[in-house]
């Protein structure tokens, strides 16, 4: 760690060179410390450091002891008769039909969740690495992560939620060397220090416009309700966009399904969200029937992969449009999802940080020729339950990444698909079976900046001589062990690593992931 008060250099180096897992900023790329300077803080530092440990412990127990309050108080909450709010809500998923008269709707909700996940990555050969490649050597990376959802009801229509929550994290190669990221809960400024914030705040407000009554059940960010199959919802505040766009029945959440940030949504939608993933918008949901039309705008951040948001939404926003289609085939549910979007922020473009150091003949760097730009993508997913135990997914999505990008990670376009099945015929019906692919590119700009030497957010081998796309293979069994106690084994293999072919491992990473939630 790089003591405060000391100056680095901007130039990248060697990876071996420190790092500075900066509280602001996150995971920085490699630096240059000038030891003089900090030859007489070293003392200072490590008390500092170790008082910080003891503030972070003691707000991890603050914390723990939350969730066991909420988990008391869930037990212990009141439901209120149907009639007396007569609210509806807005989740994507199918819910059951009930008659009005036998349900039940909660003035609250209240839950949490913890997540751990271990990674081992397995050494592979290459010709060369670069300052922002994926190291050869065998690697470790974990995660943890808890959050308590707490819900009300404010009045007829309306629900409001808070989600706080306390993240911690090591990655793999300091985050550097994969488009496709192979651990969903990792953060871009994460750390080994547990660090606290609100991961969501936001207001659900829901206007029944007939038809059938619906009962949603009480969840996470979901006070249990009966609402109209016909209406109108608004979502306002700070969210996740996965919250409400491609909400996938398979492969959405890395907390139960899988892991790797290629498969957990569409990998090219470069969707507005600071470094822990998380935005402030609105966004509207209009059901009718068998069909919903989605849309909402959002904040960007105010650098790339930044931790800060930028609040001219007018002027720099991630849009979004989705249409999504619920059919039946032979008795068994299935959807197909259509997404449109358009990012306007302060971005660099590809060829113009090439022709830049064509004309100085130094490296390309994309930060240094930003201006307002915009990027556009389309995407479509198909899900459709195969059997009463197996669902299919699949998914394909293309952005015009003649800028960097912004929010997501570098994927200018990419296809995946996957089968999950339910333990049903071994006897355990709880437990979950799931194997996926993807295979992702890039557009020629961003290959003739990586192949200059230039560093993108994720990427830089320092040259691209053999390009290739970056394929995944992952797949996970996930066992129940006591009613809110699961356990996930996890395997991938990733080709061509950094969409590098002359560094195509394959790289196999083998995992475990222990969540409890109530």
């Amino acid at each position: 760690m790089l003591p405060r008060g000391c100056s680095p250099s901007r130039q990248h180096l060697d990876p071996a060179i420190s790092q500075r897992p900066d509280a602001a900023e996150g995971w920085s790329r490699p630096i240059e410390i000038n030891m003089a300077s900090c030859r007489y803080r070293d003392l200072s530092m490590r008390t500092q450091n170790r008082f910080l440990k003891l503030f972070a412990q003691a707000r991890i127990r603050l914390l723990c002891s939350m969730i066991c309050c909420i988990a008391f108080a869930a037990h212990a909450q009141d439901a209120v008769p149907n009639g007396a709010f007569n609210t509806n809500t807005s989740p994507a998923s199918a819910e059951a039909k009930v008659k009005t008269s036998e349900a039940t709707q909660d003035r609250w909700s209240l839950h949490a969740q913890s997540t751990f996940i271990w990674q081992r990555k397995s050494a592979f050969d290459a010709p060369y690495t670069g300052p922002q490649s994926l190291r050869t050597a065998r690697e470790y990376s974990h995660t943890w992560s808890a959050t308590a959802f707490l819900g009300v009801r404010l009045w007829q229509g309306g629900e409001f939620y808070l989600n706080p929550e306390s993240v911690a994290g090591m990655p793999l190669s300091d985050l550097y060397g994969l488009a496709s990221i192979n651990n969903g809960e990792i953060q871009k400024n994460g750390g080994p220090i547990p660090r606290e914030y609100f991961a969501r705040f936001f207001v659900r407000q829901t206007f029944g416009l007939g038809g059938e009554q619906l009962q949603v059940d009480d969840g996470p960010n979901q006070v249990a309700s009966n609402y109209d199959r016909r209406r109108i919802v608004f979502t306002a505040g700070k969210i996740a966009q996965t919250d409400i766009f491609e909400k996938s029945s398979y492969a959405n959440d890395p907390r139960s399904q899988f892991l790797n940030w290629a498969l957990i949504t569409h990998g090219a939608w470069d969707y507005a969200a600071d470094a822990r993933a998380y935005t402030i918008g609105v966004a509207g949901e209009w059901y009718i029937d068998d069909w919903v039309i989605r849309a909402g705008r959002f904040m960007e951040p105010d650098t790339a992969n930044g931790t800060v948001l930028n609040y001219n939404v007018g002027r720099f926003h991630g849009d979004q449009f989705e249409l999504e289609y619920g059919h039946v085939i032979g008795g068994l549910p299935g959807a197909v999802r259509f997404m449109a979007f358009r990012n306007r922020a302060l971005a660099g473009n590809y060829r113009d940080a090439v022709n830049a150091a064509r004309a100085t003949g130094e490296l390309p760097d994309v930060s240094n020729v930003r201006k307002d730009a915009s990027k556009t993508g389309f995407a479509i997913s198909l899900e459709q339950r195969l059997t009463s135990e197996i669902g299919l997914f699949l998914r394909a999505s293309t952005a015009d990444d003649k800028v960097e990008e912004y929010a997501f990670t570098e994927i200018d376009n990419t296809g995946s698909g996957g089968l999950s099945m339910q333990g049903d015929h071994w006897h355990r019906p709880n437990d979950t079976f799931s194997i996926a692919f993807s295979t992702s590119g890039l557009n020629r700009d961003h290959r003739d900046y990586l192949a200059a030497g230039g560093l993108g957010g994720f990427l830089g081998d320092g040259q691209l001589k053999r390009y290739g796309r970056e394929s995944v293979v992952e797949a996970y069994y996930n066992m129940q062990i006591v009613k809110g106690l699961n356990f996930t084994l996890d395997f991938q293999q990733i080709t061509n690593p950094g969409y590098n072919a002359d560094r195509r491992g394959p790289v196999r990473v083998v995992g475990g992931r222990l969540r409890w939630g109530l």
